[in-house]
């Protein structure tokens, strides 16, 4: 798949679809209902939560930071871009952390409600890896090193394997 940047020229959210970012923990029923409509036969909802290990080292816990004001424009674009290519989406719903986040907390969840399971499958995948190339959002991993010290490296997410 390849990603087109988007234009961010005056973007702003439809009204159905919702973006958020922010310390609280997420919670993946709201983020259902939120995607949900009468009219979709399928939601589908990726979770990304915080793995154990990067490249074979032990990872303690991340740190996510992002510039909110341009992240939430580009996650409105990606709302606008979904409803292009699957005209049938009824709802968009696209919410990161940022902060401190342990081992196998959520960190995003992005949902997209449909008529038919495919196109959300699509626009869903389309959503989480749009975002990952082209959000202001970094990581910070921080590492469990044999000595008992820390380290750490701050990561683009684009930066970060699918």
């Amino acid at each position: 798949m390849t990603i087109t940047p988007i234009a961010l020229t005056q973007v702003s959210a439809h009204p159905d679809d919702r973006f958020a970012i922010g310390f609280a923990p997420l919670d993946l029923d709201e983020i259902y209902q939120l995607a949900d409509a009468p009219a979709n036969g399928a939601v589908v909802i990726m979770s990304g939560t915080v793995r154990d290990r990067t490249d074979g080292q032990a990872v303690d816990y991340l740190e996510y930071q992002a510039y909110e004001p341009m992240a939430i424009r580009i996650f409105a674009a990606i709302g606008w871009e979904i409803r292009s290519q699957w005209p049938d989406a009824n709802r968009v719903v696209i919410y990161h952390r940022v902060g401190k986040l342990k081992i196998g907390e959520v960190s995003v969840l992005v949902a997209v409600g449909c008529p038919h399971r495919g196109e959300a499958f699509a626009a869903c995948q389309y959503a989480i890896d749009t975002l990952k190339h082209q959000a202001p959002i970094w990581k910070k991993e921080w590492f469990k090193e044999a000595n008992g010290t820390r380290s750490s490296t701050w990561v683009s997410i684009g930066a970060c394997e699918q």
